[in-house]
C-alpha cells in the first residue's frame, strides 16, 4: 500500500516502511496530486483534509498524530467513506507541563501568589482535567467550565461560562475549535466575554488560536482588563499578530503539546491505528527516549513550597526560552515549530535526595 506522511512527525521514519511505500512531504504542501494514488495519509494539523484534497483519490484512511482534528473535514470523510482517527490525549501531559511552567513564571517573575487564586478551566476534557487537578494541588480554586459535559452529566461540579469569567483571576482555554452547533468555540473570548472579566485577569490559550479573538485580546491588554496573556496558539498562523506578540507576557509558537513523550505517543497511536484499520503488522516498536540534560531538581534555598513548585516547573520546562525564540524570530514561526527541540516530561526528572516538601512535589509527577 502507499502512504503519504507529514515530514515533521517525529519517530515515524522506518515505522511503516516494512509494510508499505511511504512518501514524506511538508504537511502544508501536500496536494491532491500527491495523494491521488495513496491509500492513507498520516498527518498533523498543517494538512487540510477535505474535498479539494481528497475527491477522486484512492485515500481510504487519515490518521493524525494530534489530539485535535479540526483540520479534517469529518463530515466529508463520512460521506466519502474515508476512515479517520486522531490521537486523543497524546499531548495532554505536555500541555499540562506548559501550564505549570506558565504558572511558575507568574509566581517567580510577576509576584503572583497562586494559592487562593480562582482559575476558570474552560473545556474539561483530557487536557483540562489534568490542568484542573494541577491547579487544585497548588491550592487554587478551580471552576470547571464545560457546557456539553454539564448537559450530559449534570450541572454539579461545573460552572456556567459567564459566571466563571466574572469570578476568575485566571482563565485558561482547552476546547476544540468549532464554529457551529449548540456550543461553538470560535471567538469564545470576544468583546462580550471581555466585558465580564475582572480587571487584571490572566488569559491563557493553548487550544486553538481562533478560540480567543485577537482584537479582544489586544483591546483587553491595552485597557488593562487583561493583565497577562499567555498565548501559544494564534489566529492566522503563521502570520501572527505583532501587537499581541509584543504585549503578551508569554508568547510561544504553538508548541505547548510538543514534548518528546507526547510526540512519541501521537506517532505510536497513528501507526497502530493505521495498521489496525488496514490489517498490517509492522515489526516497529516505539524507541526508548533519552534522559533530559539536567535530570535532577534541587529545591534547597526556596522560601516556601509554592516557590519550590514554581522553580521545579521551570527546571523541567523553560517556557521563557521558547518565548525568547519567537520574539527574536517572529518571521520563522513554522520553522520554530517544525524544528522544535522536543522536551521531556516531568516524570523523566527526579528530586535531589533529602529535598524538602518531597511528598508534595512528587504529587506533580517528578520521581
Amino acid at each position: 500500500m502507499k502512504i503519504i506522511a507529514d515530514d515533521k512527525i517525529p519517530f515515524l521514519r522506518g515505522a511503516l516502511e516494512p509494510v508499505a511505500e511511504v512518501t514524506y512531504k511538508e504537511g502544508k504542501s501536500i496536494s491532491r496530486a500527491d495523494v491521488m494514488d495513496c491509500d492513507a495519509i498520516i498527518t498533523r494539523t498543517r494538512t487540510r483534509c477535505d474535498a479539494p484534497l481528497l475527491d477522486g483519490t484512492k485515500v481510504r484512511g487519515i490518521f493524525t498524530a494530534t489530539i485535535g482534528y479540526d483540520h479534517i473535514d469529518t463530515a466529508y470523510c463520512r460521506r466519502a467513506g474515508i476512515y479517520w482517527e486522531n490521537a486523543p490525549a497524546c499531548n495532554s501531559r505536555s500541555v499540562e507541563q506548559y501550564l505549570a511552567s506558565a504558572l511558575g513564571v507568574l509566581r517567580l517573575r510577576h509576584g503572583v501568589t497562586l494559592r487562593g487564586k480562582t482559575i476558570a478551566v474552560v473545556g474539561v476534557g483530557h487536557v483540562g482535567s489534568l490542568v484542573a487537578t494541577l491547579c487544585e494541588k497548588l491550592g487554587m480554586r478551580v471552576l470547571r467550565v464545560d457546557p456539553p459535559r454539564a448537559e450530559a452529566e449534570g450541572a454539579d461540579g461545573f460552572t456556567p461560562y459567564e459566571e466563571a469569567l466574572c469570578q476568575a483571576d485566571i482563565v485558561t482555554f482547552h476546547t476544540p475549535l468549532t464554529a457551529k452547533g449548540q456550543h461553538p468555540t470560535l471567538h469564545l473570548l470576544g468583546s462580550d466575554a471581555l466585558a465580564l472579566l475582572k480587571h487584571g485577569v490572566t488569559v491563557i490559550n493553548t487550544s486553538r488560536g481562533p478560540v480567543c479573538g485577537t482584537r479582544s485580546l489586544v483591546s483587553g491588554l491595552r485597557n488593562g482588563r487583561i493583565g497577562h496573556a499567555i498565548i501559544d496558539v494564534w489566529e492566522n498562523e503563521p502570520d501572527i499578530s505583532r501587537d499581541l506578540l509584543s504585549m503578551a507576557t508569554i508568547a510561544t509558537p504553538h508548541i505547548a503539546g510538543y514534548s518528546t513523550d507526547s510526540k512519541l505517543r501521537g506517532t505510536t497511536m497513528a501507526v497502530r491505528a493505521l495498521c489496525r484499520h488496514f490489517g498490517l503488522a509492522t515489526p516497529w516498536e516505539p524507541p526508548a527516549l533519552t534522559a533530559p540534560a539536567a535530570p535532577v531538581f534541587d529545591p534547597s534555598g526556596c522560601a516556601d513550597a509554592e516557590e519550590a513548585a514554581a522553580r521545579m516547573f521551570l527546571h523541567v520546562y523553560d517556557i521563557e526560552a521558547d518565548c525568547r525564540a519567537l520574539r527574536e524570530n517572529t518571521d520563522k514561526f513554522e520553522k520554530l515549530r517544525g524544528d522544535y527541540h522536543l522536551r521531556r516530561e516531568i516524570d523523566s526528572f527526579r528530586l535531589a535526595p533529602g529535598a524538602e516538601n518531597a511528598e508534595w512535589l512528587r504529587s506533580f509527577g517528578i520521581k
